[in-house]
């Protein structure tokens, strides 16, 4: 093929995302070497070709994720529902067990340490996994490139981390953080020689490997946390169950994923990767910093234990969100990269993914705005009470989080880096303000600048966010309004009912009565009296776990708005 007509094929490979506020994708030419817009394939369950493999421009194969990929979505999405259902289990698990174990000291002295070593924990991926991921064709040659690079960055930023731990030591005066920061920083290097690893097997779909490993992983790093703390290793148990996490997530990403690196080498192609990783950091850089300046201000000004009753309650606020916004956003981001040249099936499944995502997490809101004292006792024990105002007050967040987070996975999967960044950039001083406004009232006051925030900057957002998109604000609006309006009239009865309820004794049974009645008139509104049955259906069929059989068809076409 002339050269002519190869560049002409690479630039059709990533034509729409090239406007004035993204970055080539990772897709363009670095080196005007021929540039495949689907992978091919060299080795069973990879997307991965050898740098002299490169396919013949025609001989070009279509790439095996786009082959059923509605299919092995929805198959993911459960695999991974499932297992984070197990994390969530084993978290709350390990979340019980050492706020009984341990004494709120301990989980703000950890705290405190976590705040720098997170801050150097932005760089060490420097966005490399993403682009491994997002890519529409990569080379063996490349990702070893990756992968050296990933670990010797990862090498230098435990070295740094064991040079500031005088500085944070300085900065809270509290002489212990010395060898919990030197500790914590090993980290960075068991996660960087796993990171590549974990990257192939999301971008070939392989999340049954990669639900298989996170489990295995947690459940061992609880076993050791638990049992360091009840033979007396105080805030040590937190840093042995962090460390022991790592290094197994990263001999499971080895073993299973079973792909090795070879050596480094110039001219591999990787420099527009370098770029989407450098702008994929730098917005990690921004949010960290945004959603982190709460903890530096109450350590500083309020101490340890101010700090670890605040950070337990954002601990468990986040709990549930986080974990469905890690499974939706783990199928999400590597299914829509594959569909990022393909506007209208974009559009469907971003909307029934984000539709799915809202009517998991709406009620959850509700429920921690209305139960949030038995919640605390339940989970936390007693001796927490004074993470209810705090936990209650965060509640808003939930949501606010639930509807501006997946439109970061949109933007990152289609090329769309700076106005990510940009993005970031108007998020971070609000939130920032949110939080100074409310330091003097000090954890509940924080809490509240929290949360009124992230409330004010979600119409901003999205209507940001969806400019020159398939998705427009209204078809997000659209999809948001019955799941809330469904939440808005369980909450009421569930209001209602708690005269009666409150009279259990037993935190949990209250706990327990109260959240059947509101997830169950929940879904009784969403599904008929709003008329999702048939959607949600029709998701359940895809995913596997609904019959196919039945008197009339319910896989009729279901406008996105529906989903």
């Amino acid at each position: 093929m002339p050269e002519a007509e190869t560049d002409e094929r690479a630039r059709n490979c990533v034509k729409n995302h090239f406007k004035s506020d993204q970055i080539p994708s990772t897709d363009s030419i670095s080196n005007g070497a021929p540039v495949a817009c689907v992978d091919s394939v060299s080795e069973p369950n990879s997307s991965v070709h050898s740098a002299s493999e490169t396919p013949a421009p025609g001989n070009l194969t279509r790439d095996p994720a786009l082959r059923d990929l509605k299919k092995r979505t929805a198959r993911g999405a459960l695999v991974s529902t499932v297992g984070q259902a197990t994390t969530s289990f084993l978290r709350i698990v390990s979340m019980v067990a050492l706020a009984r174990l341990l004494v709120p000291q301990d989980f703000g002295l950890v705290g405190m340490a976590t705040v720098g070593t997170g801050f150097l924990a932005l760089f060490q991926d420097i966005g490399l996994s993403m682009a491994t991921v997002q890519r529409a064709s990569i080379t063996h040659a490349q990702i070893s490139t990756l992968f050296w690079i990933n670990l010797g960055v990862s090498a230098l930023l435990a070295a740094l981390c064991a040079a500031t731990a005088p500085l944070l030591v300085h900065f809270y005066h509290e002489p212990r953080l010395f060898w919990v920061t030197v500790a914590t920083g090993l980290g960075f290097v068991l996660n960087g020689a796993g990171a590549q690893h974990r990257a192939l097997l999301q971008r070939n779909l392989r999340f049954m490997a990669l639900t298989l490993i996170d489990i295995t992983a947690l459940f061992v790093s609880v076993l050791v946390g638990i049992v360091m703390a009840a033979t007396g290793f105080g805030y040590w148990s937190i840093v042995g169950m962090t460390l022991c996490g790592y290094v197994f997530s990263m001999c499971g990403s080895w073993l299973i994923g079973g792909w090795r690196p070879g050596l480094p080498r110039r001219g591999a192609g990787v420099r527009s990767m370098l770029g989407y990783g450098g702008i994929a950091t730098l917005n990690n850089l921004v949010v960290y910093f945004a959603y982190n300046s709460d903890k530096v201000l109450l350590g500083r000004f309020f101490g340890a234990e101010t700090l670890g009753i605040y950070g337990r309650a954002f601990q468990l606020i986040n709990l549930p969100t986080q974990n469905l916004n890690s499974t939706i956003a783990l199928v999400a981001f590597p299914a829509l990269s594959r569909l990022q040249n393909e506007p209208e099936r974009l559009r469907s499944y971003f909307l029934k993914g984000y539709g799915l995502f809202l009517s998991l997490v709406i009620p959850i809101t509700m429920a921690c705005a209305l139960f949030s004292e038995d919640i605390i006792r339940v989970f936390l024990g007693a001796k927490w009470s004074a993470a209810v105002p705090v936990f209650r007050l965060m509640a808003p967040t939930i949501l606010g989080f639930a509807l501006i987070n997946p439109f970061g996975w949109l933007l990152m999967a289609t090329g769309r880096a700076v106005r990510s960044f940009k993005i970031s950039l108007l998020i971070a001083p609000v939130v920032f303000l949110g939080y100074l406004f409310g330091l003097r009232y000090g954890s509940n006051g924080v809490a509240a600048g929290f949360s009124s925030a992230i409330m004010l900057l979600v119409v901003p957002v999205i209507v940001w966010s969806t400019r020159g998109c398939p998705i427009t604000a209204l078809d997000a609006l659209g999809v948001a309004m019955r799941p809330f309006v469904s939440a808005l009239v369980a909450g009421a009865v569930a209001l209602a009912a708690w005269s009666f309820i409150q009279f259990l004794q037993l935190p949990l049974l209250r706990l327990i009565a109260a959240n059947l009645i509101l997830f169950g008139v929940y879904a009784f509104v969403l599904l008929f009296v709003m008329g999702q049955k048939t959607a949600y259906v029709k998701i359940l069929r895809e995913l596997g776990v609904w019959p196919s059989f039945g008197r009339r068809a319910v896989g009729v076409a279901v406008k996105p708005a529906d989903v």
